[in-house]
């Protein structure tokens, strides 16, 4: 033992689990560290990570989960750069790292307005992300290909931040006193900045669109041009199968059972409840 070395090295957190993410291991070397089995090891969460986690405006503005995920996993350098498709992924296993293989959730059982809780099997969870076959083309009925960008954490949080911005303008300027003909041009002014909002979305999610003769268009200009050209209906089918890709990768609901008393009270049969990662169920 060197003269600088802490004694108490031995007892530092070491990682609880090793992960594998849905998209794989294409990522650069300046994101994610390559590792010689694909897997990521997990460390539990320090109690500096706890207070970043509930760091109101570092959750709004992405940086207290960005410094937990590189603090955790310590292969990922630049968690601002990981894909979507990955981050349910990462935040099930942070959790299962910290605080063990179950956890809790509370809702409203549909129907029976009856308040009940139910354990989640969080290996259960991952296994069932591990094993997410991340589709990244989408074909249009008129024949066209595209290849799908997944938004990154930081195209995320940016947008979610924007449209925070929004809705707060919006709420602003619905309880001001100015005249209606001033608050009907604020509303079309953010109304605008949203439309350009989802436009700016839309074209960061494609990366490339392959014609039916094979030509194979990536300048941005042009697929730019032809988002704003494009028939509405081929915009909205567009839109909707990249919602569907966006749900790749993301922690599927849970599929239950209602009690014959919940049936009884209105319940359906079977019912799903959304499992979600946030603040309020995060920590034991």
């Amino acid at each position: 033992m060197t003269e600088n070395t802490n004694p108490l090295n031995k007892y530092f957190r070491q990682p609880a689990i090793y992960v594998s993410l849905p998209s794989g291991t294409d990522y650069p070397p300046h994101v994610v560290a390559h590792t010689q089995t694909g897997e990521l090891g997990v460390m539990p969460m320090t109690a500096k990570d706890e207070i970043r986690f509930k760091t109101p405006d570092a959750l709004m503005n992405g940086q207290g989960v960005v410094q937990v995920i590189q603090s955790c996993l310590p292969d990922i350098k630049d968690a601002w750069q990981i894909k979507s498709y990955d981050l349910d992924t990462i935040l099930v296993a942070i959790r299962i790292a910290t605080y063990g293989e179950t956890m809790e959730i509370n809702f409203n059982v549909p129907g029976a307005n009856e308040n009940v809780s139910h354990t989640v099997n969080l290996p259960g969870i991952l296994d069932g992300l591990r094993s997410t076959k991340v589709d990244g083309h989408i074909t249009l009925n008129d024949g066209l290909k595209i290849t799908v960008r997944p938004l990154t954490y930081k195209d995320m949080t940016s947008t979610s931040l924007h449209t925070f911005q929004q809705q707060k303008m919006y709420t602003a300027i619905q309880d001001s006193q100015l005249s209606d003909e001033e608050k009907a041009k604020r509303f079309n002014d953010a109304f605008k900045t949203l439309t350009d909002l989802n436009a700016s979305i839309l074209l960061k999610n494609i990366e490339m669109v392959t014609m039916t003769d094979g030509t194979e268009i990536t300048d941005p200009a042009h697929i730019k041009e032809f988002i704003e050209n494009a028939n509405a209906v081929v915009v909205k089918e567009i839109e909707d199968k990249l919602m569907q890709l966006r749900g790749q990768g993301a922690v599927k609901p849970l599929k239950l059972k209602a009690t014959e008393d919940q049936i009884k009270k209105g319940a359906p049969v079977t019912y799903e409840v959304p499992v979600t990662f946030d603040t309020s169920n995060f920590f034991v």
